[in-house]
């Protein structure tokens, strides 16, 4: 007879529907592509649930017959609580994988001093990459890959997924987005793949994987990965042409790309040797931290945070790829939960009456300014602004995927195609200009001259009028200057109806047709 926690966890895992992202684009060198692993046929198949809401309640399970958890990596594979092998320390599993050459440098010293020193920080990097380290570590025992590399985003966010650097690198991996792309790592106005810790880590070992086969290399992958595989053989092929090794330590690289494999070898000799640097790795259980958990119908995220019981930071940190309070099920199929909070979640799910989302994708039909999106959607300027993240003096353009409330009219869940390829879109909202003729003076003018008159730029005046930026106008010529309505209704005004005339510099500008001014 199982306990009681056991039986209700394997009635969790039979409405598990779990997948893996497709495959990413290939670089030079394409990675191998895996085995498929077929179901075990002793393995009764999941029980498939009904779609989620309130109107298709869950039904009940048969807790003795269902499966055992699913592993969200490996869908095939039924994880048994009772199994030993779930009790062992999944750091002697990690460095039983261990299989990159080892650096051994200053470098290294320097980085072991920096990391030993800082106890407290090693502890919080240590707890939070206690969350994903076993997928990460089953993931590559997989691979065949050295589960050095497990270590990887301790170096690169200290394993926090909501990581965002400077040069814009997002995620625990530190993708940037055009890397990210060239992954299968979608980024839109409702999420960011860089950030979802299944997708990101995926990508980041078929990254890896691909560079170590371009290098037959881990340090040189590593050193790709962090500077770029183009610079990395630039290097190469500079130092071979000068008759020097070409082995990483060998090679002339910026001072960030230079530190980066002694500070992951320092990790590595930490985790491998934690007593010797008088640190205490926290226990981490060689079994996942986490279920993945189906989203079939759209549900805010702090609803979907409510039923499985846990806080808000916490959904956060496991499902950090959200970037609206939304979660859609056409474009995030599964969340990821911890055990218990999993089996909340999907019991709760199943009573639960009320409506599951209170926000939905509404897209423009025309070019709109914010307050008339908002007349049209049901919502303030300010609530539409805000949640949309919509700077002030911009216009939304058409075709762009605004977030907005649901209503009595928009009830249905958000289709694939706008989930997919939600986009923002924002334009200048600039006042209509109208066009003056002006007649050039005596003295005639220069391009320069009306730009600096009217506020505009040389290029602008130079294109109004089909001449290069350093032309000069002639008595009498008529020349084009485009200036706002407004602008155009001030100056009317103060002149009381008499002519446009403008000074640039001693030159006098005049309205063709106008009378002269007394």
């Amino acid at each position: 007879m199982k306990p009681p926690r056991l039986r209700l966890l394997s009635a969790l895992a039979a409405l598990i529907l779990v997948g893996c992202a497709t495959a990413p684009a290939p670089l030079a060198v394409p990675s191998v592509p895996e085995p498929v692993v077929p179901l075990v046929a002793e393995v009764p198949a999941p029980v498939v649930a009904p779609p989620l809401g309130p109107s298709a309640p869950i039904a009940a399970t048969d807790v003795e017959a269902a499966a055992l958890p699913i592993d969200p990596l490996r869908p095939d594979v039924r994880i048994d609580l009772d199994d030993q092998s779930a009790r062992i320390d999944l750091w002697a599993r990690a460095r039983q994988g261990f299989a990159m050459a080892d650096l051994d440098n200053e470098l290294v010293r320097k980085w072991e001093q920096y990391y030993s020193a800082k106890p407290e920080y090693l502890q919080r990097m240590f707890e939070r990459g206690g969350r994903y380290l076993f997928q990460i570590v089953d993931d590559l025992n997989r691979r065949n890959m050295p589960t050095d590399l497990a270590l990887l985003p301790f170096i690169e966010s200290a394993f926090n997924p909501q990581a965002m650097s400077t040069a814009k690198a997002s995620g625990m991996w530190q993708f940037i987005p055009g890397t990210g792309r060239d992954f299968s790592l979608k980024q839109n106005i409702f999420r960011d793949d860089r950030r979802d810790v299944l997708a990101s880590t995926r990508a980041a070992l078929d990254y890896l994987n691909n560079l170590h086969g371009m290098f037959n290399d881990w340090q040189l992958a590593l050193a790709a990965y962090n500077w770029g595989q183009g610079s990395v053989q630039r290097a190469i092929n500079r130092n071979k042409g000068a008759g020097l090794a070409t082995d990483y330590e060998h090679l002339n690289m910026p001072v960030e790309t230079r530190n980066y494999v002694p500070k992951l070898q320092a990790i590595k000799n930490i985790v491998s040797r934690p007593q010797a640097f008088g640190v205490t790795l926290p226990p981490l259980q060689n079994h996942p931290y986490y279920l993945a958990v189906p989203i079939q119908r759209d549900i805010d995220v702090d609803r979907a945070a409510h039923l499985a019981g846990v806080s808000l930071d916490e959904f956060k940190q496991l499902n950090p790829q959200m970037n609206k309070p939304v979660i859609l099920a056409a474009g995030t199929p599964q969340v990821l939960l911890p055990y218990d909070a999993a089996n909340a979640f999907v019991h709760g799910l199943a009573k639960y009456k009320g409506p599951l989302a209170s926000w939905t994708a509404w897209v423009a039909p025309k070019t709109l300014r914010p307050a008339e999106a908002a007349r049209q959607v049901g919502m303030t300027e300010v609530q539409l602004r805000d949640v949309n993240r919509i700077p002030p003096r911009m216009l939304v353009k058409v075709g762009s995927t605004l977030l907005v409330p649901r209503n009595a009219q928009r009830t249905a869940d958000v289709t694939v195609q706008v989930a997919d390829n939600a986009m923002l879109a924002l334009a200048p909202d600039l006042p209509p200009l109208r066009k003056l003729h002006l007649r050039v003076g005596k003295r005639g003018s220069s391009v320069a001259a009306v730009a600096r008159q009217y506020k505009v730029s040389p290029a602008q005046v130079a294109q109004w009028n089909g001449v290069a930026t350093g032309a000069h106008f002639k008595q009498g010529q008529t020349v084009v200057v485009m200036v706002p309505n407004k602008r155009t209704a001030v100056a009317r005004k103060s002149a009381r109806g008499t002519a446009r005339v403008a000074s640039v510099g001693g030159k006098r500008l005049t309205r063709p047709g106008a009378p002269a001014r007394r």
